[in-house]
């Protein structure tokens, strides 16, 4: 297609860029969402609120395993596919 291609394409530019942005940043959300250090700090908050009791035991476990899972998966490292439904 080339050039002609391009030219009658070019009215869809800025979708084509919002698409390309929107990827971008779920990118990094997911990046950052899995990142190791970031589910230990969460882990190391959580256990803070447990022994100052702004949470019970039930809540904590419950959370705990959620960012257990997450850890495990950010050391396996593979992340879930995206459909960009996620976070």
């Amino acid at each position: 297609m080339g050039l002609v291609g391009e030219v009658l394409l070019l009215p869809f530019a800025p979708v084509r860029g919002s698409a390309w942005v929107i990827r971008q940043v779920l990118q990094e959300a997911e990046r950052l969402y899995y990142d190791p250090a970031t589910v230990r700090a969460e882990l190391a908050a959580l256990e803070e609120q447990l022994t100052s009791g702004e949470i019970d035991e039930d809540e904590f476990d419950r959370r705990e395993d959620e960012l257990l899972d997450r850890l495990e998966i950010a050391l396996g490292g593979t992340a879930p596919e995206s459909d960009g439904t996620a976070l």
